[in-house]
């Protein structure tokens, strides 16, 4: 038995583009607030075992919500097109509004300071004491007290600012 295939339902949307926009669009800014609130430390840059399985439950999780069931491939471009410009729309918007960068960007977190780890702060992001010394090892730099500085910065990624010995950075 043959099968025909049926070339109108493999490229032609056979769900509502408007309804695949909102869909995408709702699902993508719902997740984006959620990540935005609980997942800042996560965004850094080594990937986790832990980080791999968020993202892909997140996929997984969200696919019903986004795509309604569809079936043919312009459905998927479709969304696949909002899911980008929701993501480069809001980096426009943050490029050109200062006040909207605040809100899509988290602020840098001072993690220490004058060599002395500031705790509260350490425990806002859940950053133990030995992975901040781990990033301090990998600037270069053994003790605390040779640290001006650090924070963590919007991405999730700790810099490091060095004290100065007699006027040269160390």
């Amino acid at each position: 038995m043959v099968h025909q295939i049926k070339w109108g339902g493999v490229f032609l949307p056979d769900t509502p583009v408007l309804e695949i926009i909102i869909r995408g669009s709702v699902t993508y800014l719902a997740i984006f607030i959620l990540l935005r609130i609980v997942l800042k430390r996560q965004s850094g840059g080594n990937i986790g075992m832990t980080d791999v399985l968020v993202v892909v439950m997140l996929a997984d999780a969200s696919q019903n919500a986004m795509a309604g069931g569809y079936n043919s491939i312009a459905d998927g471009i479709v969304l696949v097109a909002v899911i980008i410009g929701w993501s480069f729309l809001l980096d426009w918007a943050g490029f050109h509004w200062p006040l909207f960068q605040r809100l899509i960007k988290p602020p840098k977190l001072l993690l220490v300071n004058d060599g002395k780890l500031l705790k509260r702060n350490m425990r806002k992001e859940l950053v133990t004491e030995d992975e901040l010394m781990t990033e301090i090892r990998k600037g270069g730099f053994d003790k605390l007290e040779e640290i001006a500085k650090a924070y963590m910065e919007g991405d999730g990624n700790i810099s490091i600012i060095p004290k100065e010995k007699s006027g040269v950075l160390s």
